[in-house]
């Protein structure tokens, strides 16, 4: 594949947080996502996918790009994110396509779980 089959693909999401072990446990208990600390600062998370970072090396920045999970077992997944800590600032909606809803998480960021299941 090399670089150039990676070109126009998002390939890292960062989460700017307030406290990483906050994060990995929240997200960690929602998703099952697995980490990878680099020391203090900055840890590194996969879904089995696509990976990203936590890191309080810049101040907490809510908002920007929605990012959109998928999840077979929509209100399954969303009983988990509450247990978690989140917020429902959206209930779930249906679209052309599937239906989908939107938490909060521990430190301000919007999310979305989209499934094509209605």
């Amino acid at each position: 594949m090399g670089i150039r089959g990676k070109d126009f693909q998002i390939d890292n999401i960062e989460f700017n947080v307030a406290d990483i072990a906050r994060s990995k446990a929240f997200y960690g208990q929602a998703f099952g996502w697995s980490f990878t600390d680099f020391g203090p600062t900055y840890t590194e998370f996969t879904d089995g996918r696509l990976a990203g970072g936590f890191t309080t090396g810049e101040p907490v920045r809510p908002g920007g790009p929605l990012v959109i999970l998928y999840a077979n077992d929509l209100d399954g997944v969303q009983a988990r994110l509450v247990q978690a800590g989140a917020t429902i600032s959206r209930q779930a909606f249906d679209f052309p396509g599937g239906r989908r809803f939107h938490f909060i998480d521990p430190d301000g960021y919007e999310l979305a779980v989209w499934s094509a299941d209605k």
